[in-house]
């Protein structure tokens, strides 16, 4: 296995966040203050980098499925699959992840927050995405489709788990009349919180990166295996 630079990055981003993720003080006035909180909100480290390592993963997939359709090359069309795939495991753990934090901040696994109902449709249209392909035996036409479709999710995406939940009442951090609940800013994310959590986002992105690449080298195997 081919050692990069940015594969060794990602595990000293991820280990740093596992260790320093546990033991970093956190505010006061949002941690404790808040009873709902207490050492939960470490979950932060976790949670919200993995969200983002999606937000990145499906932009490059939507990347690929742009240059499919302006060149019908079939290895674009197997980056974009390969990192929506990635994409959609992460957003499942995210989805995993806010769930047991919700349990513990607002009492239950699933409260039908505009954020968490988005988050799941959000993921739904994804899975779809791979649905859709395994319905069409027609390589040609499943790569045109899935081009086009994963074109269309990424922009539903979008609004259903960046501006939607915004806009309404929400238990959410960021949600329309939010109060107390840690967010990206101000005294919630003090300085000692931003020396974890920016490492935490680039070590979720680059595995999420690195995972796609091993999947890729595995599928283009197979392709060579098939075409031989």
């Amino acid at each position: 296995m081919q050692w990069k630079w940015w594969k060794i990055l990602s595990i000293v981003f991820l280990v740093y966040t596992f260790i320093f993720g546990f033991i970093v003080p956190l505010p006061y006035e949002t941690a404790y203050a808040n009873s709902n909180l207490y050492e939960s909100m470490r979950n932060f480290f976790f949670h919200v980098p993995m969200w983002f390592s999606q937000l990145a993963l499906i932009t490059v997939s939507l990347y690929y499925s742009i240059k499919y359709l302006r060149k019908p090359d079939p290895l674009y069309d197997i980056y974009a699959t390969e990192f929506a795939r990635t994409a959609t495991v992460l957003g499942c753990l995210g989805l995993v992840t806010g769930s047991i934090w919700a349990n513990y901040t607002w009492g239950s696994f699933w409260s039908n927050d505009p954020k968490q109902t988005g988050a799941a449709i959000a993921l739904l249209i994804y899975i779809a995405y791979f649905v859709l392909r395994n319905s069409m035996p027609d390589m040609d036409k499943r790569s045109r489709v899935a081009a086009v479709y994963n074109i269309f999710a990424y922009f539903i995406y979008i609004p259903m788990i960046l501006i939607l939940p915004r806009l309404t009442e929400s238990l959410h951090p960021g949600g329309k009349g939010t109060e107390g609940n840690p967010g990206l800013g101000g005294s919630s994310l003090d300085a000692n919180m931003r020396l974890v959590f920016y490492p935490a986002v680039l070590g979720w992105i680059l595995l999420g990166t690195w995972i796609s690449t091993l999947r890729l080298r595995v599928r283009l195997l197979e392709e060579k295996k098939h075409s031989a």
